[in-house]
């Protein structure tokens, strides 16, 4: 056995070494072939393409992390993903070693990484053009950190800027012109943002996060006039008022806007739901919940026009009674799913009315904030 192991350290070349360890399903076996020899040990390092930290509630475990950081990055050369989040402690300088990767550095987040800032972005793209995925989610970056990470990453598709509360529309702009190829973005509570920075944004931008933002009506208007935007999330939002501030979903820009969040958006109103139906024709699902200036004639301009409409959300909707649910009931002919948590104003004969005539509905009584499908997994 000695000898066998001793002549296949010696013959076998290190691609097919590389062949076999790959072909490891088992993380025992994938951990047990570095300790055979230092030069088998060397192959799995080089194979390695994912560093993730776990996380952890002991801020002196992530100080360890940043310090032994300069040392795994020498240890592993070709990793393709790398994720930092939760480093809180992670200084500007700890970045420096990442433009050694080069063109094998596909993805990187440093969620909750608050010691980031521009400095330590800025180091970040000069070696690593080809960044495909970025997450700087509170980290303390401005529109010049976003400048110069646009100006080298041009094949951007996924950005995370929740909760950066230093940058504006100008570094939206910069981003938006830099990266044609930018699929996703969330600047949820960016409250700098109102949106103008999108003019000119690419028709690949197909989802967007802008939860409890500043967007004036202006600016809601640019960030659809790419017209590729397929999921759409501007619950919470502040400062649109009436039809007014929500008549850019319904200019023909939407068309292809399968997700729309509305949480918490008290301003809607009938008119402007009637705007959203009509413009929005290929809606999948919709969140309407806490809007309470909705009445009977919204709920019918949502039966006749959201023809596509297969997820529906309502929860604590003041104004949807019986009348308001016969309405849905009377079209929306692919809904499938209601979502109806706390409206007192349907009575349980009304539900049940709805449920005789829909019975391929299924009703959800629980509360849901969320729309769409999950991108977390972009975002590593």
């Amino acid at each position: 056995m000695d000898n066998h192991l001793d002549c296949t350290r010696s013959y076998l070349p290190d691609d097919c070494l590389l062949i076999i360890f790959r072909g490891l399903h088992s993380t025992i076996d994938r951990n047990a072939f570095g300790l055979t020899c230092h030069r088998w040990f060397q192959i799995q390092n080089l194979a390695r393409r994912s560093l993730v930290f776990p996380y952890s509630y002991n801020p002196k475990v992530y100080q360890v992390y940043a310090r032994y950081l300069p040392r795994l990055l020498v240890r592993f050369p070709f990793l393709s993903s790398i994720s930092l989040a939760g480093c809180t402690e992670l200084p500007d300088s700890a970045l420096s070693r990442l433009g050694s990767y080069g063109s094998s550095l596909q993805s990187l987040s440093l969620y909750c990484c608050f010691g980031i800032t521009d400095n330590g972005l800025a180091q970040v793209p000069r070696g690593c053009p080809n960044l495909v995925t970025v997450t700087l989610h509170r980290c303390n970056v401005t529109d010049v950190g976003l400048e110069s990470l646009a100006k080298s990453c041009h094949g951007l598709k996924n950005v995370n800027l929740g909760y950066c509360m230093l940058i504006s529309d100008h570094g939206i702009n910069k981003l938006c012109q830099g990266c044609p190829l930018l699929q996703a973005l969330i600047i949820s509570y960016c409250k700098g943002v109102s949106g103008l920075g999108f003019s000119g944004c690419s028709n690949t931008l197909t989802y967007l996060e802008a939860d409890s933002c500043m967007l004036s009506p202006e600016g809601l208007l640019e960030t659809v006039s790419g017209g590729g935007l397929e999921y759409l999330n501007v619950s919470n939002l502040r400062n649109l008022v009436g039809i007014d501030g929500l008549a850019a979903l319904g200019a023909g820009y939407a068309m292809r806007l399968r997700f729309l969040n509305l949480r918490l958006c008290r301003f809607v109103v009938d008119d402007s739901v009637s705007i959203i139906a009509k413009g929005c024709p290929s809606l999948e699902e919709w969140s309407l919940a806490v809007c309470h200036e909705i009445r009977f004639s919204g709920w019918s301009a949502i039966s006749s026009s959201c023809k596509s409409l297969k997820v529906l959300h309502v929860n604590r909707c003041r104004n949807l009674c019986d009348r308001g649910l016969q309405a849905l009931g009377d079209g929306c002919e692919r809904l499938e799913v209601l979502y109806i948590h706390g409206c007192r104003r349907i009575t349980s004969m009304g539900l049940e009315m709805f449920k005789l005539r829909r019975h391929n509905v299924v009703i959800r009584r629980e509360e849901c904030v969320s729309v769409g499908p999950c991108i977390d997994d972009l975002f590593v």
